[in-house]
């Protein structure tokens, strides 16, 4: 089998996934079903068909327009899809077979909760519950790292940011972190390990800086008061560094 077939197929599951994951990240902060009954437009309600529900392709050909009422598809969606494919296809490049596919979801969950957190600043436990549970799951069928540094790993994480937390609101009078960023620095321990946790932390202060240099060039204020979304920075650095410590020879 050619080597580029497992990554292709990952790019194209990660599609699929993506657009259902859009589709979340879009209706359930609403409190809208997002499995029940059948696709439609967020606007006027038209049910979409098949033609309609193909991954980017059918935002492309629509122009990123419902076909019914005109209205703009949230570019949410285009976006969403397109990093789930990236996702896939850079899991299974890195790890080919089921070790590959665990990282996928990896990577998809951490996108929603990124994504979450981003437009809306919610955590969802439910979410992080599920990422902390399959990366303990992955720990017993897939190595590196080991289970019980995947259980110190969720501890760890989720103490170390709690304890943080609460000396800010005693020192500062208010609320520095949001209540589901311990939790989600746990549940990415439970993926990566201990060891990989102070990368997480650095790794998410430069994103956290680039995004503040960038709100900087585009005239936005930034002060002690601007808020950054923790969750979705630590996001951003957990999933390369899981390719670097899963499978980064293969990237190379």
């Amino acid at each position: 089998m050619p080597a580029f077939y497992l990554p292709l197929f990952g790019v194209l599951l990660g599609l699929i996934i993506g657009s259902f994951l859009a589709t979340l990240i879009v209706r359930w902060p609403e409190e809208r079903s997002v499995v029940g009954g059948r696709s439609y437009c967020d606007r006027c309600g038209h049910q979409l068909r098949l033609g309609e529900l193909v991954p980017v392709a059918s935002f492309l050909m629509q122009r990123g327009k419902c076909r019914q009422c005109g209205a703009r598809i949230n570019r949410d969606h285009i976006a969403i899809e397109l990093a789930a494919g990236l996702i896939g296809g850079f899991a299974l490049l890195a790890v080919p077979g089921f070790g590959g596919v665990a990282g996928a979801l990896f990577g998809w969950l951490l996108l929603t909760l990124a994504a979450l957190d981003v437009k809306h600043h919610w955590l969802p436990d439910r979410l992080t519950l599920i990422l902390a549970v399959s990366g303990l799951a992955a720990g017993l069928l897939v190595t590196p790292p080991e289970l019980i540094d995947r259980l110190i790993g969720g501890a760890t994480g989720f103490v170390a940011l709690a304890v943080i937390a609460a000396a800010y609101k005693i020192v500062r009078k208010r609320d520095g972190l949001g209540a589901g960023d311990p939790k989600m620095f746990g549940a990415i321990g439970c993926w990566l390990g201990w060891q990989a946790l102070p990368l997480v932390i650095l790794g998410a202060s430069l994103v956290g800086l680039l995004v503040a240099l960038s709100w900087r060039f585009r005239g936005k204020a930034v002060s002690a008061e601007s808020m950054l979304p923790l969750g979705s920075l630590m996001a951003v650095a957990a999933f390369p560094l899981w390719l670097l410590q899963t499978g980064g020879g293969a990237l190379y």
